[in-house]
């Protein structure tokens, strides 16, 4: 790599932004950045223009010689970079309400990373991903693509199989119960271990130890959690975690819990509207405080937006890359033979050790039995949503969201697909090709 870093973060404009900036700043003694680009589109210009001036901000406060360039011209973002972060939404907001409401209209969950939400995301972002790839391929092919575009495990994966691209995907959730229990055992990360099983928003935690002494047991006796802003904490039944043996992740609830978990959604929409809605109104508030020519740091609201540790995910990752520092984080990454129930190239959520070279995933010592099933019906669906991307083809997208262990029948699949592909057919050129 070169002396001096040149960054690339597409959907700069994003409210997490900040998040990252202060990750830069943080670590620039390990990570000294020389050029950061905030790219976005036209739509997202005045977003990127206000984070962009709070970007510019919190670098001048801290005296470090980083310049913060804002475009929209990806190709010119992306030519000759290190490192190319992706944190996109396409369709913003608009498209997210729609994830989350029409689910809910025909009694199924609406969630923006699982269930027929998450792959109408799948199926908007998977092409506009892959588009992006072919610029890293041409002008940066030695960049390092992280992936916060969610549904992450999904897009990692389309981007495994159909660019040659060197991508890793993130997820905040491994990083924030590691935070969760430094607290609660009071211990740097350094004395905890916990490892991770499944696929990106389908894991379960198999092992937990702080000292070398294992906590899982208390841990599931306790029914204690560290759950996400964007999914209601309802509580785990207590004989089934003792009986499972692992700690799942708090979004295995949409899962294990359907009923109830749907009926809090369907509570919280006539009270306060789809969590889309709820985040706008963050947003718009974030937005506000990001104007004020006298902010120069992270605002504490950010919190409220969900994404916590987003920023020291990503960092950790490049650091870890940048210098060869061979330490463990939990990635989203090919599967090879980790598991042998999965295909090789399909991605995974489990521990790696990350090398200057890249991730290397580390064998798992045990997979419960139980929780086989449901990963290999996840990721059947995941690949037929995948190839639906690719393809424009409808039937494969009926079998994937017929497939989906949170539909519950042939005909609420055929519904929700034809509703939701029309509602998306803005960003869905491959199943409408008129829209070209």
């Amino acid at each position: 790599m070169t002396k001096g870093l040149k960054i690339a973060v597409i959907g700069g404009g994003s409210s997490y932004t900040p998040e990252i900036v202060e990750g830069f700043i943080r670590r620039y003694d390990r990570l000294p950045i020389r050029e950061l680009w905030l790219v976005d589109i036209e739509a997202g210009r005045q977003k990127l223009e206000i984070v962009g001036g709070l970007a510019k901000r919190m670098v001048a406060e801290s005296g470090l010689p980083i310049e913060v360039r804002l475009t929209m011209d990806r190709r010119a973002a992306i030519e000759g970079a290190d490192f190319v972060s992706t944190q996109m939404r396409v369709g913003l907001l608009e498209a997210r309400k729609w994830d989350e409401h029409l689910p809910n209209g025909h009694g199924v969950i609406g969630q923006e990373t699982t269930g027929p939400g998450g792959m109408m995301k799948a199926l908007r972002t998977i092409p506009v991903l892959l588009d992006i790839c072919r610029d890293i391929e041409e002008l940066s092919p030695n960049a390092w693509l992280l992936n916060f575009t969610n549904p992450a495990g999904m897009v990692t994966e389309a981007i495994t199989r159909y660019s040659k691209v060197r991508s890793i995907g993130l997820c905040n959730a491994p990083i924030g119960l590691q935070k969760w229990l430094s607290t609660k055992y009071d211990a740097t990360p350094e004395r905890i271990y916990t490892e991770f099983v499944g696929l990106n928003h389908l894991h379960w935690v198999t092992r937990v130890e702080v000292d070398g002494v294992n906590r899982l047991p208390e841990l599931l006796d306790k029914r204690e959690e560290y759950s996400g802003k964007n999914v209601p904490a309802t509580e785990w039944d207590h004989e089934f975690l003792m009986s499972l043996g692992a700690l799942p992740s708090y979004y295995l609830k949409y899962f294990y819990m359907q009923d109830a978990m749907l009926e809090e959604q369907l509570i919280s929409l006539a009270k306060s509207g789809t969590r889309a809605e709820v985040v706008k109104k963050v947003e718009d508030e974030l937005f506000k405080l990001y104007q004020d020519p006298d902010l120069k740091e992270k605002p504490k609201q950010l919190e409220q937006r969900g994404g916590a540790y987003y920023s020291e995910a990503a960092v950790n990752l490049m650091d870890s890359l940048y210098n060869d520092k061979r330490d463990i984080q939990t990635l989203n990454v090919a599967n090879g033979r980790t598991l042998d129930f999965l295909p090789a190239d399909a991605c995974i959520e489990v521990n790696c050790v990350v090398t200057g070279q890249g991730p290397l995933a580390l064998p798992v010592t045990r997979v419960p039995e139980q929780t086989k099933g449901l990963i290999q019906a996840v990721k059947t669906y995941e690949r037929l949503a995948i190839e639906a991307a690719m393809t424009g083809d409808r039937g494969l997208a009926l079998q994937a969201m017929t497939h989906h262990p949170l539909v519950p029948s042939v005909s609420v699949a055929k519904t929700l697909l034809n509703e939701m592909l029309e509602k998306n057919k803005l960003y869905l050129p491959n199943f409408y090709p008129s829209n070209r």
